[in-house]
């Protein structure tokens, strides 16, 4: 699989998985249909929208594959229903895996482009994680919610920082394309995952 391919197929399972997150926030906040799809779209397709802009690249990934566009307004349609039907506490669990995986694959991904773009490593890497962290900004925005990135506490803009850093690094280090990117998108969901788990926090922590 070339790592254009992989980084398509990389960009749908992050805008399905942002979708969700967007999708348990809404229905949580009980917002109505239209809510919900708008929402979700923030929430899967600002950090790519942003992206794009500061890249000048055009059409946006989501006008480009607009089937993405037509499976999150057929998701809208059901989601809302099988979430009701789950627990409080799964459902907060889900939620943060699918921010998580959001996370992490579209700050590579983001990472990946600018790299492409002919950006410094550092530069790509910081485009990487703003790609990562602005549609969850733009949800919690929308949802009247202090941005999760900046009330969390838990590494989360910090371990999307690393897994991007990490990607340039991997590929200098002679591993493959496809594969770095699989693991430094990885290393950002599993560092979030154990970092919610585990109650890391990063400097002052409230009591």
């Amino acid at each position: 699989m070339s790592p254009a391919v992989l980084r398509h197929l990389l960009e749908f399972l992050g805008v399905i998985a942002f979708a969700l997150s967007g999708f348990i926030e809404a229905e949580r906040k009980q917002v109505d249909p239209v809510g919900v799809f708008v929402v979700a779209f923030v929430t899967a397709f600002g950090g790519g929208t942003l992206r794009d802009v500061l890249l000048d690249r055009r059409p946006f990934y989501w006008v480009e594959h607009e089937v993405y566009v037509l499976i999150l307004f057929a998701l809208t349609a059901v989601a809302p229903m099988v979430l009701r039907l789950l627990h409080k506490h799964f459902l907060f669990w889900f939620f943060i895996l699918a921010d998580a995986v959001g996370l992490g694959i579209f700050s590579v991904a983001g990472t990946v482009m600018a790299l492409a773009a002919g950006l410094p490593v550092f530069s790509s890497t910081m485009l990487g994680v703003v790609t990562g962290v602005f549609g969850g900004v733009l949800r919690d925005v929308i949802l009247n919610e202090v941005p999760m990135v900046l009330r969390d506490g838990r590494p989360y803009a910090t371990a999307a920082f690393a897994g991007c850093l990490a990607y340039p690094g991997l590929v200098r280090a002679g591993v493959g394309e496809a594969t770095a990117l699989w693991v430094a998108a990885l290393s950002i969901v599993v560092l979030r995952m154990v970092a919610w788990h585990r109650d890391w926090h990063i400097g002052y922590r409230r009591r």
